[in-house]
């Protein structure tokens, strides 16, 4: 047991605000590699933050079809020998195609108040500065600065439009957890962080240390609504300012004990790829193939901790950050405990840096709902 327990700190972050989840509570959710074989693993799972949420968006079925498009160019580019310019220029060819030719379709999928906003998005994405079109020019003249740096702003220009297109669920929750708190899209957490003694962080990137350190967390109450939704209520109620946290290897702790009764103990909600709605209170079996729309493999994927009662159920406050490493990963570079988890958003670029600096006593100083308030709704407000 003890073994195990050195394997669990040093895979996970936890933040705990209420009573402190025992390890029994978490190793429900951990396998041994030798149980864990994963056969025929996907190899284009999501290996960063930014892409899984892109393809959590339940945008409109033209917009997929240039996401997907776009996407392929991006494992195009990480060939590291003689570039497939030929393939690309296909790729683009066909997601210019469908932009054009499904316009009506793409732009009646945008609610009428958002219908301004969304033309511009749409030009943008064929015809502004790093747009489709820009995009093909560069695939042609074989520039592979160039085409990454564009379609970089022509999928973020596709996230954009599909979040206007996804102005709520696309799907109805069970009416047993309507109950619950629940965020019907995304929301963003900003958390300020300060050094328990004084210190300072200090940038990996450059620039001059500071006293505080700011992390910010996308939230997605597209796949995961009850568990962002509890979440974000937290937040918003206070209950993760003045946290101060503790290290044991690469897990970050809480040292708070006390239980203030604010959290819930939401339902395991796991969104499996392919589907149109979570499941509830069971884990996805990543052997037979089954895999999560927001993976836990990825470094900085935020997700709730067990119930210290039961796995089927998830903490009603404790969160972890997940310090992904496929070098202690199974087959495929897939966490033995993907699928396990309710994973319900991923820390910003910004904000992974800070991660490695967080330290025995260092605090939450606040923690504020900066986006998404009005995604958030309460029970009282159903």
């Amino acid at each position: 047991m003890q073994i195990l327990e050195n394997i669990i700190a040093a895979f996970l972050v936890f933040v705990q605000i209420s009573i402190p989840l025992p390890l029994a509570g978490l190793d429900s959710g951990f396998i041994s590699s030798s149980e864990a074989v994963l056969y025929s693993p996907d190899t284009k799972v999501p290996r960063n933050g930014e892409l899984a949420l892109r393809r959590a968006i339940p945008a409109n079925t033209n917009m997929k079809a240039i996401q997907e498009s776009l996407e392929d160019i991006s494992y195009l580019l990480r060939i590291p020998q003689r570039k497939p310019f030929g393939t690309m220029e296909g790729d683009v060819k066909k997601a210019l195609k469908i932009a054009t030719d499904e316009r009506a379709s793409i732009l009646a999928g945008i609610p009428a108040d958002l219908q301004e906003k969304g033309s511009l998005l749409y030009a943008s994405l064929l015809d502004g500065k790093g747009g489709l079109k820009d995009l093909l020019q560069f695939v042609k003249e074989k520039d592979p600065d160039k085409v990454s740096v564009s379609l970089a702003s022509s999928l973020d220009n596709v996230a954009e439009l599909e979040l206007v297109q996804a102005p709520g669920l696309s799907f109805l929750l069970p009416e047993q957890y309507l109950r619950y708190p629940r965020l019907t899209g995304r929301g963003l957490v900003e958390f300020i962080l300060e050094k328990g003694n004084g210190s300072t962080f200090f940038p990996s990137t450059g620039g001059e240390p500071k006293s505080t350190a700011t992390v910010q967390v996308v939230i997605d109450g597209y796949s995961a609504p009850l568990t962002a939704g509890n979440f974000a209520k937290l937040v918003v109620d206070g209950a993760y300012d003045g946290v101060r946290l503790k290290c044991a290897s690469q897990a970050i702790l809480s040292d708070n004990e006390a239980d203030d009764g604010r959290g819930y103990s939401v339902p395991l909600e796991v969104m499996p790829s392919g589907q149109f709605e979570p499941l509830y209170k069971t884990k996805l079996s990543i052997q037979d193939g089954e895999l999560p729309v927001l993976p836990l493999s990825v470094y900085g994927a935020v997700a709730m901790a067990h119930n210290a009662d039961s796995d089927e159920y998830s903490s009603p406050s404790q969160f972890f950050v997940y310090l992904y490493d496929k070098r202690n990963s199974g087959l495929g570079g897939l966490s033995f405990d993907e699928g396990q988890f309710s994973v319900f958003g991923y820390t910003t670029a910004a904000g992974r840096e800070v991660l490695a600096e967080i330290k025995t006593g260092d605090v939450i100083r606040s923690a504020k709902l900066v986006q998404g308030r009005d995604r958030l709704v309460l029970p009282s407000e159903s």
